[in-house]
């Protein structure tokens, strides 16, 4: 079984830093899992941190895919894979994902080289290390329009008659979470249409090393605040303006991404930059709880406290104990 390293958790706890380091030692590859920076010229508010020179390649091997862009930035010398997939106007999800992060972590495999999931997008590394079933299932968006009028009750009701089962699995705040009782019901009507059983989660396709990152949240606050003026002076609001400009309309999913929404009151002069700024602080701090908690649940993850002093050496020395178990067993 192919194994590859994962480093995962909040946002702003220095996972992509992290990850070009150990890229370095164990001559890996990045592959990103994150949702926001799937789409071109979204580059400062997604945190895409890429050198002011750097250009788009295009790997030799050809990867391609109907409606995706694949290729790569090189930073320090090491690959990351999956940033600038689509445009902003595209409606991308899990499934496309999936299917871009396959192709590539195969060409990683295929060129013996190790492949680092690096992201706080816990649905995207959950979908492809456990090889959930649902993600080959097709958005409905008619369907989706005409459930986002229920509410979260009518929703979870209209779902235990499709999958009694999924319901059941849920939690409290699963329930009023519309979106995702959406997209259970979305699968679980084209299960149904297809004549398939609900099915259950398959074995683990890969033999995976998480690595999270965390911190205490006074201090990962902080980290984020500091990162989202650092963004200001990067100029986040011009890039916005830019993508505005460009035709990119305030509904579309990619511009439901924090660091760009949060610009829409402003630019229709309703508030000021500087309540924008806190908002946007503010819904990054919310974004970082809901990682932590989805994390949290992954008994696999094998946390690191980013302000506990030789943290990094720490981590190291796990990934080289499962490295070099890998190269043995291989040999």
């Amino acid at each position: 079984m192919k194994k590859l390293l994962v480093i995962c958790g909040p946002t702003a706890t220095g996972k992509t830093g992290l990850g070009l380091k150990l890229a370095k030692k164990f001559n890996g590859e990045i592959v990103s899992a994150d949702s926001r920076q799937v789409y071109k010229g979204m580059d400062i508010g997604t945190g895409k941190d890429l050198p002011k020179i750097s250009n788009f390649q295009f790997p030799i091997s050809n990867l391609k895919l109907k409606n995706f862009q694949i290729g790569y930035y090189e930073v320090k010398g090491v690959r990351i894979w999956l940033y600038d997939i689509v445009e902003p106007d595209y409606l991308f999800n899990v499934s496309g994902w999936i299917k871009c992060a396959e192709l590539v972590i195969k060409d990683v495999f295929r060129r013996d080289k190790l492949p680092i999931l690096v992201g706080g997008t816990g649905f995207y590394l959950k979908t492809l290390i456990e090889n959930i079933p649902s993600q080959g299932i097709p958005p409905n968006w008619l369907l989706r329009t005409k459930l986002e009028l229920k509410s979260p009750e009518s929703l979870f009701e209209e779902l235990a008659e499709f999958d009694s089962f999924r319901a059941g699995q849920m939690n409290i705040s699963d329930r009023k979470n519309k979106r995702r009782l959406i997209r259970a019901i979305e699968i679980a009507r084209w299960r149904v249409s297809n004549r398939l059983q609900p099915a259950m989660e398959k074995l683990p396709q890969f033999d995976a090393l998480f690595i999270g990152l965390k911190a205490p949240l006074k201090i990962l606050y902080q980290k984020i605040d500091k990162r989202v003026d650092e963004q200001i002076k990067m100029g986040a609001e011009a890039e916005v303006k830019k993508l505005i400009r460009q035709g990119f309309r305030w509904n579309l999913p990619s511009m439901s991404a924090m660091g760009y929404i949060e610009w829409q009151p402003f630019f229709e002069r309703e508030t000021t930059r500087d309540e924008i700024i806190a908002r946007w602080k503010f819904d990054e701090h919310g974004y970082a709880r809901r990682q932590m908690t989805w994390f949290k649940k992954q008994k696999s993850i094998n946390w690191f406290d980013i302000t506990k002093k030789g943290w990094e050496n720490d981590v190291e020395k796990k990934v080289l104990i499962w490295y070099t178990q890998r190269n043995a067993k291989k040999n």
